[in-house]
């Protein structure tokens, strides 16, 4: 009989009675029993406030030579940052589908247009590579923390970089973001691309001077790879996705900027006015970084909740289990097969999921077609096009209201008196660069579903 982690599957689905459902790679929506009061629950995790701090200041510093080399960052001073905008328009798609009235704002933030890369990893991602780059050049005597950074696009920068390799293990997203930004700096640097990753992905890579490595197995596999590749160079770097707190917290930095354009448009996150996040998650460094952020910031006021593929759940089962990265989807026989191909992992970050399990208020799951469906809605209602996998997060708002288990937590929180007053915020993970025939592609399939059947 086949045991995992000492039980049998029977055994798993009677301590966890979703698991059933979870395995019959079916929608769920689960909330976090170990949820609990921020000021508890900061107590048991080493980053700080002062941590995310010190990686906004960092990007400050840098903004200078990110303006100067990236032209299209100019207009933000070098800083890589998307817009909130309302989403009026899919509240009557959205109240068709859970069959009753949405109450409160409906925001999207559009990290699917953030510059240089398209996606949310254009944070973490390039942050990491520029933190790289920093503590080489200030060891080696280039730089102070007083310089203005944009010496750095010279021809003497690039020669010292260029002694030093960078490597990644990814789905597609964060790799373009690493591959990008460490090829400008001149950086050697290789990213093994995972059998979900699109052609699209590798071949903007290749253009920009990356290495890509393809593999015919999974995101671990690429993950495994890339880290052995590093560990041979003396001066090889590996960007570890899955336990990196520099990428963590240079996603952690969003918040403090999405509160600054809540202010803006005079929209209150408080007692009475909560804020439920909805983050579409793969190995969860993204959606993790930017939680704790939030977190820090909105304290109990702020709900978040991950979105995964119902074939690659794996920041469900770790949570739900308490076993992490201990355990897998493969294990539960899911086969982590989905189009949402920046989702497409099947181990979580052990990392993400301990420095979260008091702080993520849950995890919901969407199939694929749903994905498309959205898609398709959120193009006809607003004119914005997500790649599939930025649709998980918009799913969310449905899915709190229309399930048992959202309504439950709604009541637990005894926010049911405040929905009125709330803001359900869908972080729009990628899509911009997604190539057009590609996007009429997944349109056109779109056209085929209707959202919540």
């Amino acid at each position: 009989m086949k045991t995992i982690l000492g039980k049998s599957i029977e055994e798993w689905k009677k301590a966890y009675p979703l698991l059933e459902q979870i395995m019959e790679t079916e929608e769920v929506f689960w909330t976090n029993p170990k949820y609990g009061a921020f000021d508890e629950a900061i107590k048991n995790i080493s980053l700080s406030e002062k941590d995310v701090k010190a990686a906004e200041e960092r990007l400050l510093r840098f903004a200078p030579y990110i303006a100067k080399v990236f032209p299209e960052t100019q207009a933000m001073n070098g800083i890589i940052e998307s817009p909130t905008i309302e989403i009026p328009r899919m509240k009557p798609y959205f109240e068709k589908a859970a069959k009753q009235k949405l109450e409160g704002k409906l925001l999207l933030k559009c990290d699917s247009h953030l510059a240089i890369s398209g996606s949310i990893k254009a944070r973490g991602g390039i942050y990491e590579v520029l933190k790289h780059a920093e503590d080489l050049a200030i060891a080696n005597k280039m730089l102070s923390l007083d310089d203005d950074y944009s010496i750095m696009d010279n021809e003497a920068f690039r020669k010292f970089f260029s002694n030093y390799s960078i490597v990644v293990g990814s789905t597609g997203n964060l790799g373009l973001s690493i591959g990008i930004m460490s090829a400008k700096l001149g950086f050697h640097v290789t990213v093994h691309m995972s059998a979900d990753a699109k052609q699209w992905k590798k071949d903007l890579l290749r253009s920009k001077g990356v290495t890509v490595v393809e593999h015919k197995s999974d995101y671990s596999k690429a993950v495994e790879e890339g880290r052995k590749q590093a560990d041979l160079d003396p001066n090889g770097y590996f960007v570890d996705d899955e336990n990196s707190t520099t990428l963590f917290l240079g996603y952690a930095v969003a918040a403090a900027r999405l509160k600054k354009q809540l202010d803006d448009r005079q929209i209150k996150v408080d007692e009475d006015h909560p804020l439920f996040v909805y983050l579409p998650c793969g190995v969860g460094g993204g959606p993790g970084g930017v939680a704790f952020g939030l977190k820090l910031l909105f304290k109990d006021h702020v709900h978040c909740f991950f979105a995964e593929p119902t074939h690659s759940p794996c920041m469900l089962l770790g949570l739900m289990t308490e076993q992490h990265d201990r355990i897998s989807v493969q294990d539960f026989g899911i086969d982590n097969q989905t189009d949402a191909d920046g989702l497409a992992v099947g181990r979580p970050s052990g990392f993400v999921g301990k420095t979260l399990e008091n702080l993520i208020s849950g995890v919901y799951t969407v199939e694929d077609h749903e994905l498309y469906a959205l898609l398709r809605t959120l193009a006809d209602s607003e004119n914005i096009y997500l790649e599939p996998s930025a649709l998980a997060g918009v799913a969310g708002p449905t899915r709190l209201l229309k399930s048992l288990a959202g309504q439950k937590y709604i009541e637990d929180q005894q926010l049911k008196g405040k929905m009125a007053n709330s803001v359900h915020l869908s972080w729009a993970t990628g899509g911009s660069m997604v190539p057009k025939e590609m996007m009429d592609a997944y349109y056109r399939r779109g056209l085929q579903f209707q959202i919540g059947k």
